[in-house]
């Protein structure tokens, strides 16, 4: 054999070595190195996980009164993975079980539809959930219903019932609460996806709005898991694992019915009041804190809904309804999400202004019917010229012309439209010292930040506007095309990034492109109770758990302080106390036996309604009390409700009659709300009563 054969040779052998070797190695490491990964692997074929929910966690009041618990039910679900393999998609069993139900079918088959199946706008409804988990129809079934339904199984492919816990709003105490406690819905594939960073299992719901969404790691608690070994057939043959589920946290809130129930009340009166008044009134807001520790107390909003109408299934015209505008869209949390002109009630910050400028708070000023800047006249209220005023009087009787004055002359100093480089701007840097454009903080979501319209915010909006302005005449419909709107363009074309004149005088009084929540003026007004301190608004107290053990406490937090010295603080104080006394809410709380302060806002709104009409002023009150030793701010606003003072004026008096105990002109003993004046600061028990019991 030659040398070339013999390498050849030896080659293969090496080959045929390694082949082996290698071959072993594999075996080895299947067989002993992973030989659990693929124990684990086999076995979940052979297994199935069945999940029980958790029993969710209670939100109480804060005397331990239950706004949100658990009942049982029985539900009705839809399995699509079975009926979507029928020839007729499982049109005729859903058709059947609609007429056995007394349900419209177009409601059965748009709540079993997930919403990416349906069309842009025609998506009320939907299921926001995955098809590989059951559907519900609905969750408080006849039980003899869903009894003919387990029996007629044939009939019925697809259909199941089964008795479930329901999220129960009770109502106690004839209390809505519904943007505030929010509610709960099935997981959508971005939770199962792990969009939040959770890890959650197809059966179980959440919270989708509310305390129910901001607290749901909390009131969710754990699920447990049977995990049953089957055969081919999917025949059980062994339990291989039992983990009970884990009841969810109790939330505690600062809330107290009774005073929510009122505050509603007074919002649904207000409303009222207005449209005998021949306003629209087209949605309210009402917010109670105590000044002391920001604690909300109650927080309301019109039109409101049914918070349980979710956990019954909404049908096709009640979720649409819930966003339409012609029903005053009912889901918007108006407290902290709607956004209005402060109007008058911004008066407290331009005082702050003008003392940061150097204007004695204790002289007279001229209140004029007109002021004139440039071409333009800017009107007192009803252009009454009131002659020469104290400060403190023109606050009370909310005279304009004074603040056009100032935040005139204030323009003048800091250089008109050609600004210095560093200009004063005292009314900006009082309102962002007052964080006017910032979001309050609340342990509520969605909460809107208001807009502080300065010089910053005005660039900003030029560069996003500039293009539609300067080609007005193309862009603009034909309704846009009067000859004031065009002239504004023009003027936006021009000098749209600068502050004008107008809008130095207008920022004064709370008019223009300012706008803020009801909750952010609470926040306001609290700090000019207390003293000056900026206290984040809280809705949760604390975290229990189910054997009454604190998990956590949910403290009260400052935030800021407000930009004033205490003299102009003592000043404000004083100044608001004069507005219900002789001022423009002294007809609101004629005879109100308690002290009290506040300040009335009337806010021009420009533009027209869907049917054209012009719209009407946005009404406002803020106050506190008691005077000489604030502990409560109350806040309502009436979008398109006319004059503060009749409005809003008389409804908040109505929350504080509440509050103190006070029926007429007289305070009624043992009637008041806190009977000590301060919310309680001891955390309630939880009966353990309310849970619901739900077979797995």
């Amino acid at each position: 054999m030659n040398l070339r054969s013999r390498l050849s040779l030896l080659v293969i052998q090496i080959l045929i070595i390694s082949l082996m070797v290698a071959l072993l190695g594999r075996l080895f490491y299947l067989q002993v190195a992973a030989a659990p990964q693929y124990k684990d692997a086999a076995l979940s074929i052979q297994s199935r996980d069945v999940v029980t929910p958790a029993t969710r966690g209670l939100i109480v009041d804060a005397s331990g009164i239950p706004l949100a618990l658990n009942k049982v039910g029985v539900a009705i679900t839809v399995d699509r993975t079975i009926i979507d393999k029928q020839e007729d998609k499982g049109e005729a069993v859903l058709r059947s079980l609609a007429r056995l139900l007394k349900i419209k079918y177009v409601n059965i088959l748009q709540r079993t539809r997930l919403c990416g199946e349906l069309e842009s706008g025609k998506r009320a409804g939907c299921w926001t959930g995955s098809r590989f988990q059951p559907i519900p129809i609905t969750k408080d079934a006849d039980p003899s219903l869903a009894l003919q339904i387990v029996e007629r199984s044939d009939q019925y492919p697809g259909i199941s019932a089964a008795p479930v816990a329901i999220r129960s709003y009770p109502g106690n105490g004839d209390v809505n609460a519904a943007h505030m406690l929010g509610y709960i819905g099935p997981l959508t594939e971005g939770d199962l996806a792990g969009e939040n960073g959770r890890t959650y299992f197809r059966s179980e719901y959440i919270g989708k709005a509310g305390l129910e969404i901001q607290y749901d790691e909390f009131l969710r608690g754990t699920p447990g898991i049977k995990t049953f070994t089957v055969d081919r057939k999917e025949v059980v043959t062994n339990t291989r694992k039992v983990t009970n589920p884990i009841p969810g946290n109790h939330l505690v809130t600062s809330i107290d019915t009774r005073l929510q129930a009122a505050s509603e009340k007074a919002l649904a009166a207000a409303v009222a009041r207005s449209r005998a008044n021949g306003y629209r009134a087209d949605g309210a807001a009402a917010v109670v804190m105590d000044v002391v520790t920001g604690r909300i107390l109650a927080l309301a909003s019109y039109p409101t809904f049914d918070p349980n109408a979710y956990e019954r299934g909404l049908t096709t015209k009640q979720a649409r309804d819930l966003y339409s505008e012609s029903q005053g869209v009912p889901a918007l949390n108006r407290a902290l999400q709607g956004v209005f002109a402060p109007a008058s009630t911004f008066k407290v910050v331009s005082l702050a202004a003008a003392a940061s400028a150097g204007y004695n708070l204790n002289a007279n000023y001229d209140c004029p019917g007109q002021f004139e800047v440039g071409t333009r006249i800017f009107r007192n209220f009803e252009s009454k010229d009131q002659g020469t005023l104290s400060m403190k009087k023109a606050i009370a009787v909310s005279c304009d012309t004074i603040w056009y004055k100032i935040a005139f002359s204030e323009w003048i100093k800091d250089g008109g439209l050609k600004p210095k480089s560093n200009p004063n701007d005292f009314f900006f840097k009082a309102a962002e010292g007052f964080q006017v454009g910032q979001r309050t903080g609340i342990d509520l979501p969605s909460e809107s930040s208001g807009r502080l319209a300065n010089r910053e915010w005005r660039i900003s909006w030029y560069e996003q506007n500039k293009d539609f302005y300067c080609n007005y005449k193309e862009r603009a419909s034909k309704a846009q095309q009067t000859a004031f709107l065009i002239e504004l363009a023009r003027e936006n074309c021009l000098d749209g990034d600068k502050i004008r004149a107008g809008d130095a005088v207008n920022f004064s009084i709370g008019q223009g492109d300012t706008v803020i929540t009801p909750l952010k003026l609470t926040q306001m007004y609290a700090a000019i109770a207390n003293g000056g301190t900026i206290w984040k608004p809280t809705v949760g107290k604390a975290i229990v758990t189910t054997e009454g053990r604190i998990l956590q406490t949910i403290s009260p937090e400052k935030v800021g302080t407000l930009p004033t010295n205490k003299a102009t603080l003592k000043f404000l104080q004083s100044s608001l106390r004069e507005v219900v006394v002789s001022g423009t809410g002294a007809g609101a709380f004629s005879g109100f036996p308690i002290a009290v302060s506040g300040k009335t806002g009337t806010a021009e709104v420009f533009g027209r309604n869907a049917d054209g009409s012009l719209k009407s002023d946005t009404s406002w009150f803020a106050g506190y009390g008691p005077t000489n030793k604030p502990r409560f701010a109350v806040v309502m606003m009436v979008s398109q409700g006319g004059f503060g003072s009749s409005s809003s004026g008389v409804g908040v008096r109505q929350i504080f009659e509440t509050l103190f105990g006070v029926q007429g002109s007289t305070i009624v003993p043992g009637a008041a709300i806190y009977p000590e004046g301060k919310p309680p600061t001891v955390l309630p028990k939880i009966s353990p009563a309310t849970k619901a019991k739900v077979a797995p």
